[in-house]
């Protein structure tokens, strides 16, 4: 094993001088983190978003599609949600735009119930709707998903497009791992919702082991405003605010403004400056159940073999499975091997063929420092991570906040379940656009990533 295996770069080590001044043409023009200005910007927006949330009360999210016009079946649903809340002195957030979010507020508006809306500033307008009593906007996605998950005592989710997957996915994995406490999970609409599930319970759960199918049964499908209003009127509201000494970890917690925003700020500072060290990066993900030797594996660490050969950065998360296997390929090839890992009490669970790493508190901080510099994604086999990570930059590049990268799906055997969920949002609930589902390319053997390499 080459000797560099276990020289474990720190992110204080000298900034590569190749790299300075020059701005590569990634994934990063999301944010463009060598402008190091642009740190004040997102952290005034926590400020702002953590102080607008804190006067909030009982509140429960509402996710769906911005498309869904007022005479489709769930915009009704969605608004006799929003006036069962209100009237019952609940607090509805969305994202304040048209569609389900438009609904479910006016719905609580006419309850005269709380209606909030928590907008994104995008390249075409998105509209605040008319029965938002209160409202912010954010330029960012990641920090308008942490407003959006931090105070809901449930969730619920309507039928969506990538924007709707990603939330979910956010959240559901959130729980799962145990950064967020456990809220219910009401998915409204089973022709929409079925087809999803029945891929991760058959793929995810069953074939490649990456979640508990008993995870996924604590989600409830319903079909009906009063349905879902039942799994929810009895939840306890929790406290907004958090004292910092009170032992809890919970990344998505509010906490309080003082001591989080710094931590949080002290994260992106760590990261900016990691993300100036290294170059021509390539994030590779997938589940970390993957065993040595299995077909998985050996095809994860040809990629990583692959990237080393071509110049490439290989990053990953830096776990077991198909990042061990990655991490492997790529530095037993004179490559460099990344692991942008979570930061945990016992301390980092790196594999052993990582030489530059970097970890992370906060799950929104490491996953926005694996997306921004990344010059194209491949995605191997995996569960509620792994779709998470999938869906934020599809929705990225479809709202115009990412440049258009190559989005590499290993396996069609794996993965042609989503691919037929996705091209019912366009062809069945109008979520999407047509062009929209051609975002993701399939491959099946290492070797064809050569052709999006060159």
């Amino acid at each position: 094993m080459p000797e560099k295996k276990n020289q474990i770069t720190s992110l204080n080590s000298a900034t590569n001088s190749d790299n300075q001044g020059k701005k590569l043409t990634t994934a990063g023009e999301m944010i463009d983190y060598r402008d190091s200005w642009r740190i004040f910007r997102i952290m005034a927006e926590f400020v702002d978003g953590y102080n607008f949330l804190r006067n909030l009360k009982k509140e429960v999210t509402v996710f769906g599609s911005a498309r869904l016009p007022a005479n489709n079946k769930y915009y009704k649903v969605a608004e006799d949600l929003g006036y069962l809340l209100g009237k019952n002195g609940f607090t509805t957030i969305t994202g304040g735009g048209p569609g389900i979010m438009e609904a479910a507020n006016k719905g609580a508006y006419s309850a005269g119930g709380e209606s909030a809306g928590l907008n994104i500033q995008l390249p075409f307008e998105q509209r605040i709707n008319p029965y938002v009593k209160k409202a912010t906007a954010f330029y960012y996605f990641f920090t308008r998903k942490v407003m959006m998950t931090s105070p809901a005592n449930a969730f619920v989710f309507f039928p969506g497009g990538f924007g709707t997957m990603d939330e979910f996915f956010e959240v559901v994995d959130a729980i799962d791992v145990g950064q967020m406490e456990r809220s219910p999970i009401i998915l409204v609409g089973k022709d929409f919702w079925q087809p999803l599930v029945n891929f991760l319970k058959a793929k995810s759960a069953k074939e490649v082991q990456s979640v508990w199918e008993k995870e996924i049964d604590t989600w409830v499908i319903v079909e009906t405003a009063e349905e879902a209003f039942n799994l929810i009127k009895d939840t306890k509201d929790r406290p907004n605010w958090n004292d910092e000494n009170d032992g809890s970890e919970n990344p998505y917690s509010q906490g309080k403004a003082d001591w989080r925003i710094f931590k949080i700020m002290a994260e992106l500072v760590d990261s900016f400056e990691f993300l100036n060290n290294i170059r021509n990066n390539v994030a590779v993900l997938g589940t970390k159940s993957i065993l040595p030797n299995s077909e998985y594996y050996n095809s994860a660490y040809q990629v990583g073999k692959i990237l080393a050969k071509n110049n490439f950065t290989a990053v990953t998360g830096g776990s077991t499975g198909i990042m061990e296997a990655v991490n492997k390929g790529s530095i037993e090839n004179g490559g460099v091997s990344v692991g942008i890992h979570t930061l945990t009490e016992s301390g980092p669970h790196l594999n052993g063929f990582v030489n530059k790493a970097i970890g992370f508190s906060f799950p929104f901080v490491r996953k926005l420092t694996i997306v921004s510099s990344s010059k194209f994604f491949v995605f191997f086999p995996g569960g509620l991570g792994t779709m998470h990570q999938l869906f934020e930059i599809l929705t990225l590049i479809e709202t115009g906040k990412m440049s258009p990268v190559p989005v590499l799906l290993y396996d069609q055997e794996f993965w042609e379940p989503l691919l037929n969920v996705i091209n019912k949002f366009y062809t069945d609930f109008k979520t999407i656009n047509q062009n929209d589902k051609d975002l993701v390319h399939v491959i099946n053997s290492p070797e064809e990533i050569l052709s999006f390499i060159n």
